[in-house]
């Protein structure tokens, strides 16, 4: 810790304060203008790794910038960070934890300490434990209590041990098996009955994903369905037909789970960055242990690369340099995610969860209130839909949305006529918000359109496009488990040197606690169990339910 833990407020280091500088100095400075200026623009600009294109010109910046950028990542001992945080120091400080899903994807088997011992050979084991065990429910050798096969599979969990699974369940649809995968996530009792509306108890598998096995929604939940399923089941048939990925195996065999179906967790995960280990078992079961081993092994490339490659050229921190430039300097307070494939709808969602929850923090480390903006505002939705929602806003709109455009270049079932009407809008797209349009472009298209003179006035104000919009392009060749591993481990590690660069603590997540506390006092009165003060406001929201 003492490597990544300082006294200063990063608005202190004398990098930001001449970041600071030279945004107003180019503040006037469009894109094009960068282009103009910088003949050998996309050679510090265009990032290739593997199968992976990463443009950033097509932002506000120029060649003094981003070097003043990667400065301040040198500053904020960025390096010696990563290493801290792959070789297992504890740097989720207020909880005393090691941060290595790095190592749930690690390439080899070579030793990671944490408090002395190394934690791979249990890591290794307990994948094998669970690639054997979705090995037999997929070839239909696991029975249920009627000696049937699984057919359908329900994940119940919440936060990371919902939205990791889901997104990527649902992102690697083309690779899926025969299995039904559903996920049970919200307390909402109508969002359980209406996931488990034409289950069969007997070819139904249940997958229970709660660290303590206490977190409040998902056991609720999972008892709700325990007792839908008594209905129609004995009790000893539990045991056939639930599972759990916890570490509190006293409350897993209370509920009737064999302790050989008890698949354990670390404290060294967090749980938005846990899809990786066994809170990954759904996915598993969706796509099978060699998909998955793909999965893994795509993001630990990722890994390898942030590691290992040096800052100008490394993709996660070039993008989050980018961001902390928007946020800090030119107060953009959101960013929208645009992937171009439906595949990854839920893409945004779920990394609101990963940058807002890690990043949502107003103490730096020393424990002191900051003076600057940390964290972003994660939004968006799949292109091309997203051009007929919420793309009037970026492109005239006041606010200033730095946006990332994600596309594949092959589609995965082959037709190449849809594939390219979904990539010529995919690079339109960032072309226009770069150019915009112009008062003289908007009066010839009029002019061409036989609209007379006056009418053609009043028009022009309102076709008229500012341009000047950033955005990054990341294209990749296929939507594909290594490739997808990638990508989320890309964004993981933008979290993380984001984290560092603002002096804050990234994977805890404190903010969450409060509201869940006054829910369980709130629930007590709900049930007439018994009365707490309240400001008014919560009194009559309460004589009302």
């Amino acid at each position: 810790m003492k490597k990544i833990l300082h006294d200063k407020q990063s608005s202190d280091f004398q990098t930001w304060k001449l970041l600071d500088d030279h945004q107003k100095k180019i503040a006037a400075t469009s894109i094009k203008g960068h282009f103009r200026n910088e003949t050998n623009r996309l050679e510090y600009t265009w990032l290739e790794w593997e199968n992976f294109i990463v443009d950033i010109s097509k932002n506000r910046i120029d060649r003094e910038g981003f070097d003043l950028l990667l400065e301040l990542a040198k500053e904020a001992g960025l390096k010696d960070a990563i290493e801290a945080q792959f070789t297992g120091a504890k740097i989720n400080y207020t909880e005393k934890r090691a941060v290595l899903h790095t190592a749930l994807r690690s390439p080899d088997n070579s030793p990671i300490l944490v408090d002395g011992s190394n934690i791979v050979p249990e890591l290794r084991a307990t994948q094998e434990k669970m690639y054997a065990f979705c090995d037999k429910v997929i070839s239909g050798d696991w029975k249920g209590y009627t000696g049937k096969s699984i057919t359908h599979v329900v994940n119940i969990g919440i936060g990371g041990s919902d939205l990791g699974p889901a997104v990527v369940v649902e992102a690697l649809a083309h690779y899926e098996n025969h299995l039904n995968i559903r996920f049970i996530s919200n307390v909402e009792g109508d969002h359980h009955s209406e996931a488990l509306k034409g289950l069969n108890p007997e070819t139904t598998l249940f997958v229970i994903v709660s660290k303590t096995f206490t977190t409040q929604e998902t056991i609720s939940n999972a008892n709700s369905i325990r007792s839908w399923f008594l209905n129609q089941a004995p009790k000893d048939a539990i045991s056939k037909h639930f599972v759990a990925v916890s570490t509190n195996t006293k409350k897993t065999i209370a509920f009737g789970i064999a302790i050989e179906n008890t698949f354990s967790m670390k404290d060294w995960v967090g749980g938005r960055f846990s899809l990786w280990s066994t809170v990954g078992l759904t996915i598993c079961l969706a796509v099978g242990p060699k998909h998955f081993r793909d999965l893994l092994e795509g993001a630990g490339k990722m890994d390898l690369h942030f590691r290992k490659t040096p800052f100008e050229k490394n993709i996660p921190l070039v993008l989050a340099l980018l961001s902390i430039w928007y946020n800090n300097f030119w107060n953009a307070e959101s960013e929208a995610i645009i992937p171009y494939t439906q595949y990854l709808r839920s893409l945004p969602a779920y990394l609101q969860q990963g940058i807002m929850e890690s990043n949502g923090k107003s103490i730096g480390r020393n424990g002191k209130s900051l003076n600057y903006q940390t964290g972003t505002i994660i939004w968006g939705a799949p292109g091309t839909n997203a051009q007929h929602a919420f793309f009037q806003l970026i492109h005239q709109g006041t606010k200033l949305i730095p946006a990332d455009f994600i596309g594949f270049k092959k589609s995965l079932k082959g037709n190449s006529e849809h594939q390219n009407k979904l990539l010529s809008n995919f690079i339109a797209q960032t072309e226009a918000l770069m150019n915009g349009k112009t008062k003289d472009q908007v009066k010839i298209e009029l002019d061409a359109s036989g609209i007379d003179y006056n009418e053609q006035e009043k028009l022009t104000p309102f076709k008229v496009f500012e341009g000047n919009k950033p955005t990054n392009t990341i294209l990749i060749d296929k939507l594909t488990p290594s490739s997808l591993g990638k990508l989320i481990a890309l964004y993981e590690h933008k979290i993380f040197v984001q984290g560092v660069i603002w002096n804050i603590h990234s994977y805890d997540q404190w903010g969450v606690e409060l509201g869940k506390q006054l829910a369980n006092k709130i629930l007590d009165e709900i049930e007439g169990k018994n009365s707490y003060p309240h400001d008014p406001s919560t009194l009559k929201l309460l004589s009302k339910i």
